[in-house]
């Protein structure tokens, strides 16, 4: 058995998490400080209402209506830098920001497997990575940038546009991706009839949403059949495996019992648990998702 880990992203010169509480978060990020609600912020705020009045931007919900509301002169979108990637930040209706921070572990993680296998390869042969539920790209990002080809499939062209514009800014937009606007488990299937092969796969599901074309997904009836499909399009020796979860309900020792059999097949190493962001004033974790993730190296 494989003991929980929690991975942290800390404060860093374009993003820190200042305060939370209250089932709220204060943030900044880049030039902005934004608020907007987290419910599994239970405990009390370490900062003064003042202080956290005197956000540029606060998400808002008043009955049937909600959105944001600014407090200051502030742009539409902006840029905020993770490490070695950029995204254009642009609250949006649903209190989103377009990147989640407490992934920067998973990028890191992902760059160095990349990297590792680049350096003692003696084919020079390119690693391919499958991003599915890709969003606005964070991981896609840092694949391409430790010198990764990747395929990002997402079923919203919106997400798959901004992705593409992160990629720009990012310096990547050269570097060898396919962008596909499509169901995962469409795509995954006609992966397997085309005979494709990803040497790390990474996964975000949601616990429901709707493809491109209205096809409807359901974490509890289709992430195994996903699995198993995913499983049909791994190399011969692939690098990694990486699963994401976020409001499904579920422990990340579920997601590590769905990829135990690849351990079995391949062997390499596991680990699971929590995704969490350090808070540059209390010095508390908030927790943000879990994850599970296996590699060869």
């Amino acid at each position: 058995m494989v003991n929980p880990k929690i991975l942290i992203t800390k404060p860093s010169a374009d993003y820190e998490l200042i305060d939370s509480g209250n089932e709220e978060k204060l943030e900044r990020y880049g030039k902005y400080v934004l608020r907007r609600p987290d419910p599994q912020a239970l405990w009390k705020k370490s900062l003064s209402e003042t202080e956290w009045k005197a956000a540029d931007a606060f998400f808002y919900r008043d009955l049937d209506k909600k959105g944001w509301k600014k407090n200051h002169e502030m742009q539409n979108e902006w840029y905020a830098s993770f490490g070695e990637i950029k995204f254009n930040i642009s609250p949006t209706a649903f209190k989103h920001t377009g990147v989640f921070p407490e992934q920067e572990p998973n990028w890191q993680w992902t760059m160095e497997k990349i990297k590792n296998q680049i350096a003692k390869s003696k084919d020079k042969k390119p690693i391919r990575v499958l991003n599915l539920f890709g969003y606005t790209g964070g991981a896609t990002l840092a694949a391409l940038s430790a010198g990764a080809e990747v395929t990002h499939v997402d079923g919203s062209k919106s997400a798959v546009t901004w992705a593409k514009e992160n990629a720009e800014i990012s310096g990547l937009e050269k570097k060898p991706v396919r962008w596909i606007i499509d169901d995962a488990r469409k795509f995954v299937m006609r992966e397997i009839k085309r005979g494709g092969k990803y040497d790390g796969i990474i996964m975000d599901p949601p616990s429901f949403g709707r493809g491109g074309k209205g096809e409807i997904w359901k974490i509890e009836t289709d992430f195994i059949k996903l699995l198993d499909e995913c499983s049909k399009i791994l190399s011969d020796n692939p690098l990694f495996f990486l699963i994401n979860g976020y409001a499904a309900g579920y422990s990340s020792i579920a997601y590590y019992n769905t990829l135990k059999p690849i351990a079995e097949k391949y062997g390499g190493e596991f680990e699971m648990g929590e995704l969490t962001i350090l808070e540059s004033k209390g010095g508390r974790l908030l927790p943000c998702g879990i994850f599970a993730r296996w590699s060869k190296n």
